[in-house]
């Protein structure tokens, strides 16, 4: 199982080429094929979400370009784990994989309503595997290595290759108190690096962050004496995958008895998968329905809701304009959001949090408490990492350029004292690396970028302007212009829908029945909604669009524009 990789590949040995897709210059989009031969595997196929300026898209997925090329030869998918910017792609990679899709029990788990979502069926097969796994895919001999990070389940990559072992670490911290007790396996990284590792490619992410990620453990002091001070609810709004996070809270509510309600579609689905696979234990009679919250005394419940980015159509958004059907807050109550914010998520959390205070409720951050921790290695782990594995080659991954080139920095230094220095390979999207008699170098560079995904299915694009372009070919374009008062949130005047490419027997009507249906809508909104550009063009866009797609059946580009008087 565990047979020594040679130090230098045997002669003749084929070339191994490592292309990454996604995840090098960016968060997100995490996606790295290897390729020895007539034989390519995938590790992770990750998503991210868009910006606001790009209206239209709901999902962001890696270029398939390569993967396109080498028809035929992919025979295997790996997951590492299962957070969304490694496997939010795979309904649209598995189609192009010839083998099985390989990942931790877990990350399976959360990819299969995925691929009911999308219709994907894989012939092949979907292969569940556990630390310490070997399987063997053409000339690669791969084998799964626990790490700890801030979800269960998951594992570093270790490919024996002809020309040598590629490690790979997946997103990883050192988490020495990990909840299931299901410790990293340094031991195993130290074997490794003794038997001689020809390629490090290592998670970046947190490398500007000096000394040790904290513990998964480390929130439970503040949450407890948020339990203990708080008089009515709890809201705690974090992201539904970190289900140490919500074991954490749900294990203080039944010591606290405190009722638990999931608010929010992923929370509610994530909480079951994650029951279903034994990775989230609830104690019985503590959770709740969300339509039973408002059934309990205040203090009595604690409430755990997405939406902790500032998403306008999520859980909290809702909540905090009081706009949601099952809860209401009042000053007793506290929020806390548990998570990171995401560069350029900065101004739609502000926006939620101003809402909230305007509910007179006490909102805490990680910046006014303990109440979260990094999922990340900080840059003392990535050099413990580094100085266990000590690598011929070093390939930053996970992050924008800039941490990538910190983290090649600091392995010069840890590496330095060394008989052999390490070379870094500095690599983005799209750079082949390959891997041979002559060493490791960047030969060639292949497609890679981003696709654009539109839900509606209307659009899948590799390019913002050739979507919009195919959007609008196919049905036109509708631009609500709503005008409101800043001060009262009054509407002023009644709003126009102005067309372009969107053409029907009965124009006029529609457009005039679409805009009384508008201003009815805008008007039902409470007022904090109408004085929130960003809410109010999310609302907008939905009621457009779900009038136009009753009455015609069509579903054009919809470009609100929301003008504050």
């Amino acid at each position: 199982m565990h047979a020594s990789a040679p130090a230098v590949p045997t002669a003749g040995a084929p070339s191994v080429d490592l292309v990454p897709l996604g995840g090098l210059g960016e968060f997100g989009l995490n996606m790295m094929a290897i390729s020895c031969g007539e034989t390519t595997i995938v590790i992770d196929a990750g998503a991210m979400f868009p910006d606001s300026d790009l209206p239209g898209v709901d999902l962001i997925v890696p270029d398939l370009t390569y993967l396109e090329s080498r028809r035929g030869q992919v025979q295997a998918l790996i997951l590492t784990h299962g957070h969304e910017d490694h496997i939010g792609a795979v309904p649209y990679v598995l189609p192009h994989v010839q083998g099985p899709l390989y990942g931790p029990p877990l990350a399976l788990a959360l990819v299969e309503p995925k691929l009911e979502e999308h219709g994907v069926t894989h012939g092949p097969g979907i292969v569940p595997v556990k630390p310490r796994d070997v399987v063997t895919v053409g000339p690669f001999t791969i084998e799964f290595l626990r790490v700890t990070h801030s979800m269960p389940d998951c594992v570093a990559v270790a490919i024996r290759t002809p020309q040598g072992l590629i490690l790979h670490t997946g997103d990883f911290k050192i988490d020495q108190t990990p909840l299931d007790n299901d410790s990293f396996d340094l031991p195993r990284f130290a074997q490794l690096g003794a038997e001689g590792v020809l390629a490090l490619l290592c998670d970046s992410t947190n490398v500007d962050r000096p000394g040790f990620t904290g513990s998964e453990r480390d929130v439970e002091d503040a949450f407890e004496e948020l339990f203990t001070s708080t008089e009515g609810r709890l809201i705690v709004s974090t992201f539904s995958s970190s289900l140490y996070r919500l074991q954490v809270l749900i294990d203080l509510a039944a010591s606290f008895d405190r009722k638990v309600a999931f608010i929010g579609r992923s929370m509610d689905r994530n909480s079951q998968i994650a029951q279903r696979t034994g990775h989230l234990h609830l104690p019985t009679g503590v959770v709740i329905k969300d339509s039973d919250v408002g059934n309990f005394p205040a203090q009595d419940v604690l409430c755990l809701v997405t939406g902790s980015q500032g998403e306008p159509n999520a859980a909290l958004s809702r909540i905090a304009i009081n706009d949601h059907r099952h809860v209401r807050l009042d000053d007793r109550d506290r929020v806390v959001i548990s998570a990171r914010a995401i560069p350029g998520n900065e101004k739609a959390i502000g926006r939620v949090m101003n809402h909230l205070a305007r509910r007179g409720v006490d909102v805490i951050t990680a910046s006014d408490r303990p109440v979260h921790v990094s999922g990340h290695g900080s840059a003392e782990e990535l050099k413990l990492i580094l100085s266990l594995v000590r690598p011929k080659y070093f390939i930053p991954v996970h992050g924008e350029y800039r941490q990538l080139a910190r983290h090649a920095k600091i392995a010069e230094v840890v590496t330095a004292g060394l008989p052999n220095a390490v070379h870094v390979l500095m690599a983005e999207d799209g750079d082949v690396l390959r891997f041979d008699a002559e060493g490791g170098r960047l030969v060639d560079k292949a497609p890679a970028g981003r696709v654009l995904i539109d839900s509606t299915r209307v659009g899948e694009v590799d390019d913002e302007v050739l979507r919009d372009r195919r959007h609008i070919a196919a049905d036109g374009v509708v631009v609500p212009v709503v005008a409101i008062n800043r001060q009262t949130g009054q509407l002023e005047g009644v709003p126009e829908l102005m067309v372009r490419g969107f053409v029907t027997a009965d124009d006029e009507a529609l457009l005039t029945d679409g805009a009384i249906r508008l201003s009815e809508v805008i008007e039902a909104c409470g007022i904090e909604e109408r004085t929130d550009p960003g809410l109010m063009q999310e609302r907008v866009r939905t009621e457009v669009r779900r009038f136009l797609r009753k009455r015609t059946g069509r579903r054009p580009l919809v470009l609100p524009v929301v003008m504050e008087i």
